[in-house]
């Protein structure tokens, strides 16, 4: 199962860093475009590896909302309410599509979400280091 934490924590940590690498791109369209798609897969990475850990912890969730709720009564979120308008703005890109949308999920990006997924980053690092040095000792 360290394996397991370890490769999605990897996949979570590029993902990130590619959203970051198309949020310093000089603003257009397609970087627009671009950093919504990255947002998209960063998210995806992000709760799937929250759902590994939390079910090395012996909780399960079953969707985004389930592992959100779990992540943050879990402490590897601090801000639950910012956690629920990722998702929402992650299901509103997937179902409706215009520039005025896209133009205000990508500000929210730049100024809330990037932040968030780097804290849930840190902390998922924090425990998968704590979860070494528990199988050390075994």
């Amino acid at each position: 199962m360290r394996e397991i934490l370890n490769d999605k924590l990897n996949y979570f940590y590029s993902a990130l860093s590619r959203l970051k690498e198309a949020l310093n791109e000089k603003e257009s369209e397609l970087a627009v475009d671009g950093t919504i798609k990255r947002f998209e897969f960063t998210f995806e990475m992000g709760w799937k590896t929250v759902k590994k850990f939390l079910l090395y912890e012996g909780i399960k969730c079953t969707s985004p909302r389930d592992c959100i709720k779990k992540a943050y009564q879990n402490g590897y979120i601090n801000h639950e309410k910012e956690w629920v308008e990722i998702l929402n703005d992650r299901n509103l890109i997937l179902h409706i599509y215009d520039e005025d949308t896209a133009k205000m999920i990508y500000n929210r990006i730049k100024k809330v979400y990037l932040n968030e997924f780097e804290l849930l980053y840190k902390a998922l690092r924090v425990r998968f280091s704590e979860i070494e040095r528990e199988c050390e000792k075994e």
